[in-house]
């Protein structure tokens, strides 16, 4: 009798300490999961200057090998917790139960939950948004969030007032957005005052024998911004090698003719040679600011920058990046260009916070500080992550106010969340190609997007599905 309850007792450890095992492994499993997906998408958000949409969707095909959820265990979540769909299909996710602290919501690109009881969000990646198909009629719990960090040429119409006021909660490169994207390209602080790649000038001095004070290296030709135009007129005055394919005058190796060695060491070390690089983004809206800016400041290299009007609320020291929007015509910039070349101690000005390492802008310190999501960081969450879960937060924000009775709070966008000046083109007096590209396309299409802006609003505010047809008739309607 004795044997037989030690038997049993024996088989009920042996059972307890069975589940135990199986728990933690799998919990093992769902956290090297977790970590191997933040890894890859992280570094592929950041590899080189391929179009970042194209990136993210071939980073997230990787989550297809991630079904850690069976069927039943997704209908329990469906029915459970708040589903968030990704209108934009950008993550590849079918279905996964996200953690955000202590709130669970349910991401999905599958739109058959698009009139789910349990649906309260339907989230928008900007560059793919488009008036084909909307998630309408929109019920009253039903919020809409926009993912948008690229140029604005991507979808001029997300640009105007009527558009960007539709959606509730923004995740943009404006400083003013729900979730602030500017630093998007900023790995840290500390990348900033490294020294990593920085030359001598004494030896910078010495290869001016054969390179150009002026380093340009752009292969999106012709973009709104007019980047082209000035950097043209510029070589009138000043020497400039162009290694990209706007303006080519120079090769580079042919390992590095690939655009996804942009960030490669051999590619940084050619650039650090330089003096000065031309920093110019491809549009001008407030806050937008890419690797154009942060690259050269890494490098130890004075940046010559057009982009962002505010751009000196960004940059590491108030002399750090010689401001074109300061210089009347390039001949003017190339004249104070060629003075610091040949003026060590000036040159040297422009590099003395990199080489104390004191970056003295509040602001910048501050948001990086504040910064809740990583670049290249897998000890972080990406941005995405943050995004999914900033609108998670908001939903079960309201679910709780409406089970202690009290009425749901509404977020709305606000106009400076996404908004950029129509593109306007350099004028010099000598005659430049390069307008016509500005002339014909990017103010044009600036300025219908401004009606196409205006019809979506009236047709989504109908609460109808529409078609292409209704939508364009109405743009196009004098």
């Amino acid at each position: 009798m004795i044997r037989i309850r030690r038997k049993k007792l024996w088989a009920s450890c042996f059972c307890i300490v069975t589940c135990f095992f199986l728990l933690v492994t799998l919990q093992v499993v769902v956290e090297l999961g977790k970590s191997e997906r933040k890894e890859i998408i992280l570094s592929s958000l950041q590899d080189g200057p391929l179009k970042l949409e194209e990136q993210k969707k071939q980073a997230y095909q990787f989550l297809k090998k991630q079904e850690l959820f069976s069927d039943v265990k997704t209908a329990v979540a469906v029915d459970q917790y708040p589903i968030l769909l990704w209108w934009s299909p950008l993550t590849g996710e079918t279905g996964r139960l996200g953690e955000c602290g202590e709130d669970l919501c349910f991401f999905t690109i599958n739109r058959t939950y698009q009139h789910n009881h349990m649906t309260r969000a339907f989230l928008f990646y900007g560059t793919d948004f488009n008036i084909e198909s909307l998630p309408l009629p929109r019920k009253g719990h039903h919020d809409w969030a926009l993912f948008h960090e690229e140029s604005p040429k991507n979808n001029y119409k997300l640009f105007h007032k009527p558009t960007i006021t539709l959606f509730n909660h923004t995740a943009t490169f404006s400083r003013h957005s729900h979730l602030p994207l500017t630093t998007q390209y900023l790995e840290g602080i500390e990348v900033l005052k490294s020294l990593r790649y920085m030359i001598p000038l004494q030896k910078k001095n010495s290869l001016r024998k054969r390179l150009a004070p002026l380093v340009y290296v752009q292969s999106d030709c012709d973009p709104p911004s007019d980047r082209d135009s000035y950097v043209s007129e510029l070589m009138s005055y000043i020497e400039v090698d162009s290694y990209g394919e706007c303006l080519h005058n120079r090769d580079l190796p042919q390992h590095l003719k690939n655009p996804a060695s942009m960030d490669d060491g051999s590619f940084y070390t050619i650039l650090a040679q330089y003096k000065f690089i031309l920093a110019f983004e491809n549009a001008v809206c407030e806050d937008y600011i890419t690797e154009k800016l942060w690259r050269p400041l890494k490098l130890g290299v004075v940046p010559v920058y057009f982009g962002s009007p505010s751009i000196a609320d960004w940059l590491p020291s108030n002399k750090s990046a010689i401001l074109v929007t300061r210089f009347s015509h390039p001949r003017e910039l190339a004249q104070y260009i060629k003075a610091l070349d040949t003026n060590d101690q000036e040159y040297v000005a422009y590099l003395e916070w990199k080489l104390k390492g004191d970056i003295s802008n509040k602001r910048l310190l501050t948001a990086m500080k504040e910064r809740k999501w990583g670049v290249q960081d897998i000890t972080q969450d990406n941005y995405i992550d943050v995004f999914e879960c900033m609108v998670c937060h908001k939903v079960w924000e309201n679910i709780r106010r409406q089970e202690k009775g009290f009425l749901p709070r509404r977020w709305n966008a606000e106009v400076n969340h996404l908004s950029c000046p129509k593109p306007q083109a350099f004028l010099f007096s000598s005659p430049n190609v390069h307008r016509a590209s500005l002339r014909d396309m990017w103010i044009p299409s600036f300025e219908q997007s401004k009606k196409e802006a205006q019809a979506l609003r009236l047709l989504v505010e109908r609460n109808m599905n529409f078609s292409a047809q209704e939508f364009w008739t109405l743009v196009f309607k004098e």
